[in-house]
């Protein structure tokens, strides 16, 4: 099964040229409601294999993305579609809103 994508200050503007749509999430170790989400960030990237991107970034470990794009709380999920910002999700959600917000990208 497919994992979420390690996304670092390094391979992010990589990452960034897919023609897919691009769901990242931003947490940090510490950082409990994180911890509650990773595993539907893992299993989306199950569920959406070859049809979109699903990474995760470390705000402590890659701080220039995070600032990038004005990080404030954690976890926040970020959509991309070409490049750009389309939609955004603050906080622990359920599986069910994620992958609504990833379908009105395909």
């Amino acid at each position: 099964m497919a994992k979420a994508i390690e996304i670092t200050d390094t391979n992010f503007e990589e990452i960034m040229k897919s023609e897919q749509p691009i769901l990242v999430d931003f947490w940090a170790e510490w950082c409990g409601p994180c911890k509650m989400i990773g595993p539907v960030v893992e299993e989306l990237a199950g569920d959406y294999e070859g049809k979109a991107v699903i990474g995760k970034v470390d705000v402590d470990a890659n701080p220039s993305v995070a600032q990038q794009f004005g990080i404030r709380s954690i976890p926040t999920l970020l959509f991309f579609k070409g490049g750009e910002i389309v939609d955004k999700q603050v906080g622990a959600v359920p599986k069910a809103v994620l992958a609504q917000k990833l379908e009105a990208q395909l």
